[in-house]
């Protein structure tokens, strides 16, 4: 195998493996981690920021941002609503209801799929021509409202895992012992 055919290769199993990783956290229990989880946010947030600044140069794209922020805020919202938080001798975890992952990531993934077959043969004329190949991928509202909802939900997600994480008991809940019989 040539160098530049390992390229593409590693740069899919990378994908794969990120994948895997993603779709591991939408199930079961998670131990809440609130260094990882405040990481996490501020790497979202930066993201959001550059989105916005983007999106300040076109009304379409600034609408689509607006409106996948607001549908991120709401899922993660209902997200909440149906995590299960409980105290174990691990400590803090949550059980994240999958559904509405499951359904954000096939969303995404659906969408740069979709983007990437149908522009191909657009990045490989422009690339020809000596223009920006990747300028018909930064027109796209959709796209743009999509990454807006997934940034929007995780941020709010998981900043109401670390509030609602620390509402949870200390504790695990002790079961009561049974009563003594007295001493004669």
């Amino acid at each position: 195998m040539t160098p530049t055919a390992l390229a593409p290769a590693g740069f899919a199993m990378f994908v794969v493996f990120m994948l895997y990783r993603r779709f591991r956290r939408l199930f079961g229990r998670q131990i809440v981690q609130p260094a990882r989880m405040k990481v996490r946010i501020a790497m979202l947030v930066v993201v959001a920021v550059l989105l916005m600044l983007r999106g300040t140069r076109d009304p379409a794209m600034a609408l689509a941002l607006t409106l996948g922020f607001g549908g991120g805020a709401l899922l993660a919202a209902i997200g909440l609503r149906l995590t299960t938080f409980e105290t174990t001798p691990e400590g803090r975890s949550y059980t994240p209801h999958g559904g509405i992952g499951v359904v954000l990531s096939a969303l995404l993934l659906g969408r740069l799929a979709y983007r990437a077959f149908v522009l191909a043969p657009v990045i490989d004329g422009a690339h020809a021509a000596g223009a920006d190949p990747f300028g018909a991928f930064q027109r796209s509202p959709l796209t743009f409202a999509l990454f807006g909802l997934i940034v929007a939900y995780h941020v709010a997600y998981y900043t109401g895992i670390l509030l609602g994480g620390t509402r949870a008991p200390k504790t695990a809940p002790i079961a009561a012992a049974p009563p003594r019989e007295p001493d004669a």
